[in-house]
């Protein structure tokens, strides 16, 4: 799905849950697409617009915290529409909430994910396999992460993955052989979510 359409549905999920319904999460495996966000630095996008289009890579302003990233085909991207008024009303312990969920999933599949602070995200060693970007209105979540299972890496040479200097990205397919389907991480996100709610 694009990017546009999927911000769509997450606004009129966000409107449902601040209604009083069920905290929803949302996968979706977007078209390619740069995503600029809130703390967006102009050299971090390093193609120009006329290279990206030519590689059929949409480039989008957003309203989620962060800086460049990349969404595309073989990256789980997920959407935890969540009422933070049931959690704390407290936007730090949200995202290490996130990140925990991550490092919770990725670990059915034998991989030791672990925070890198200050950097916001899960990382595998020196290199970052989820990246982690929100925006929250009226304590109900919007946007979320982005875990890179089958992605295409070469993508990623067109930005500074959110202003990071110095370190690399990585992808479960790169870390594992063979690598867990959609499916599976998807299934295993889900797990580490309920685990939050547990």
């Amino acid at each position: 799905m694009g990017y546009h359409p999927a911000w769509d549905v997450q606004r009129d999920v966000m409107e449902s849950v601040r209604a009083g319904g069920p905290d929803t999460l949302l996968f979706v495996e977007h078209d390619p697409v740069y995503t600029l966000g809130a703390a967006f630095q102009t050299q971090n996008l390093k193609w120009s617009e006329a290279e990206c289009a030519a590689r059929g890579i949409e480039l989008v302003v957003t309203d989620r915290g962060g800086d460049a990233t990349y969404h595309g085909p073989g990256q789980v991207v997920a959407y935890p529409i969540f009422n933070l008024e049931n959690r704390g009303r407290d936007l730090h312990r949200w995202i290490r909430s996130i990140e925990e969920a991550v490092i919770l999933a990725i670990a059915e599949f034998g991989i030791e994910g672990r925070r890198f602070p200050p950097h916001t995200g899960v990382w595998v060693d020196d290199a970052k396999v989820c990246a982690i970007g929100i925006k929250v209105k009226r304590w109900v979540n919007l946007h979320g992460l982005a875990l890179n299972v089958h992605t295409d890496m070469t993508h990623f040479e067109g930005i500074i993955p959110c202003g990071i200097q110095g370190y690399g990205v990585t992808s479960l397919h790169e870390l594992l052989d063979p690598a867990p389907s959609m499916e599976q991480v998807k299934a295993a996100l889900v797990r580490g979510f309920e685990a939050l709610s547990s």
